[in-house]
């Protein structure tokens, strides 16, 4: 009887608060990463990443940038298997 009391307890507890833990966040504005509009012809999006510093990771948002030659498309940024982990590769024009 006390096992049988025991786990009606328990699951009363966990159901009542899972409802307390649950949030809702709200941000204004397009969502990080999200394309804007392009004020000229010819630019090229590149997306928001983060880039180590040495210390830590800063976000660089992403914005319309001019290719470097007509015709060039930019590569974003991957994680590329490397001996028993990875490494970054940072974006690049091809």
């Amino acid at each position: 009887m006390k096992k049988i009391f025991g786990i009606v307890l328990f699951a009363a507890t966990l159901s009542t608060t899972s409802g307390c833990a649950t949030r809702v966040y709200g941000r204004f504005g397009p969502p990080r990463g999200a394309m804007v509009e392009r004020s000229q012809a010819g630019l090229v999006w590149v997306p928001s990443y983060n880039r180590w510093t040495g210390n830590r990771y800063r976000r660089v948002e992403g914005r319309w940038v001019m290719p470097p030659r007509h015709g060039m498309v930019w590569v974003p940024g991957y994680r590329a298997p490397r001996g028993r982990g990875f490494i970054w590769v940072e974006g690049y024009w091809r």
